[in-house]
């Protein structure tokens, strides 16, 4: 299998047409570290979020779960392209109407497309993984957290020392997968003007004529990012201790 996959990749590169990709390097630069900026900062910042959406479904006061609750199921149960239209063509129409908005500093932020592409793939990112550090935190043995509390320890030792770090550990798999989706999700973002990878290949392909070249090119690019991701990811969850 992988000598054909090798053949292959050595016809596509001598019987296509690669005389376009010098020139597009640096736009599908910049193009790329859009879409690695769209990615990281979204898992970074919408699993910050997910963190107290999963804890509070597990521990919290009934009012915080119910919000809780009714965030993840309405943003897992819509599509993340509505959402995203949703943000830029509704909300960027409404701010846009109140003078005050775009007199503001905010303004040179707001009548731009990342913010709301980023917004957008945050909030999906963490309405399906605080149902994942839900199930994670519910997931630890109860056993573990009694014996902490008899040994003395605080609500927050517990949480720090054995509750937090078994919770994540049980989830990195799971979110090993939902990042690798979310990096398959970053392309929505040229639906509403972000000049991301995706963006960049879709001029190359109208200015060029070319239909395969384009896209094959953006597919081992997406290959490779996955490939790193998983690697990474992988490194970390072995690196997590599953005993303290």
């Amino acid at each position: 299998m992988l000598l054909v996959a090798l053949v292959g990749l050595v016809l596509i590169i001598r019987l296509m047409d690669w005389a376009w990709l010098p020139g597009y390097l640096p736009k599908l630069g910049e193009g790329l570290m859009m879409t690695l900026a769209m990615l990281v900062s979204s898992v970074f910042f919408g699993f910050l979020i997910a963190l107290p959406l999963g804890l509070v479904q597990v521990g919290g006061a009934w009012p915080f779960r119910w919000l809780a609750t009714g965030f993840c199921t309405i943003i897992r149960g819509t599509p993340l392209l509505l959402q995203m239209w949703l943000f830029y063509y509704g909300l960027g129409a409404v701010f846009a109407q109140f003078p005050e908005i775009r007199g503001s500093w905010a303004w040179d932020y707001l009548r731009q497309a990342w913010p709301y592409g980023f917004v957008a793939l945050t909030l999906s990112f963490a309405a399906y993984e605080g149902e994942v550090m839900r199930g994670a935190f519910a997931g630890v043995p109860r056993g573990e957290l009694e014996a902490a509390e008899a040994f003395g320890m605080s609500r927050w030792q517990i949480f720090r020392r054995i509750w937090f770090p078994r919770a994540v550990h049980r989830a990195l798999p799971t979110l090993t997968g939902e990042i690798i989706l979310q990096l398959k999700s970053t392309p929505l973002v040229a639906t509403i003007a972000v000049t991301d990878l995706y963006a960049v290949i879709t001029q190359v392909r109208q200015a060029t004529y070319l239909t395969y070249e384009p896209l094959l090119f953006l597919v081992a690019v997406y290959l490779c990012l996955s490939a790193v991701l998983i690697l990474t990811l992988r490194w970390v969850e072995n690196r997590v201790p599953t005993e303290r």
